[in-house]
């Protein structure tokens, strides 16, 4: 756990970001970026998007080496997901999903595997944030708790999620394991 290595690279509009209490924190949200490369995501992170003069990002970033990146604070609202982002955190894995055609109903197949290195910190990111926020006790999907299906941009007749990651590859049994915290799905997103 003293050997995790968080590098911090705040977005530019991290001030502008509703503050909380880290006691408000209960629940981390597994995203994959669905774009090929961090510098692809950190650009955007950057985008502005809302009249509060911030956009869409998560709290860390886990490349495919291992490395982490913390983009926002965890003391800070991070926009991530729907109706949950006042008491999660988002952890963003960089993997391909379903780049660069995200509704096309014909590529929706998340083909891209998850490295060991990313597997194993993003496990001992979940350990650090367990033991310094006590009141953590739930993990999930972002396609957990954004169920929302979408006209796909190819065929307005067909219909695709909205969401997806972290995906079919995304080795729940193995990450779940290595942690104390419990997967929240939808039947239980109330508790």
């Amino acid at each position: 756990m003293s050997s995790l290595i968080i590098h911090d690279w705040p977005l530019p509009y991290v001030d502008r970001l509703e503050p909380r209490p880290l006691d408000a924190v209960d629940l981390v949200v597994i995203h994959c970026t669905e774009l090929p490369d961090l510098d692809m995501a950190r650009a955007y992170g950057e985008r502005v998007r809302y009249p509060s003069g911030t956009g869409n990002s998560g709290h860390y970033y886990v490349d495919r080496d291992g490395r982490i990146h913390r983009f926002v604070p965890d003391d800070r609202v991070a926009h991530h997901v729907r109706a949950h982002n006042a008491h999660a955190i988002g952890i963003e894995m960089v993997n391909t999903g379903r780049y660069p055609h995200w509704l096309d109903h014909r590529h929706q197949q998340m083909a891209e595997a998850y490295p060991d290195a990313q597997i194993e910190n993003l496990c001992a990111l979940l350990d650090e944030m367990a033991a310094r926020l006590p009141d953590l006790h739930w993990i999930a999907g972002h396609e957990d708790l954004d169920t929302e299906r979408v006209e796909a941009s190819d065929d307005p007749s067909m219909q695709v999620p909205r969401k997806r990651d972290p995906g079919p590859l995304f080795p729940w049994q193995h990450v779940l394991s290595r942690t104390r915290l419990q997967r929240l799905m939808p039947d239980t997103a109330s508790a």
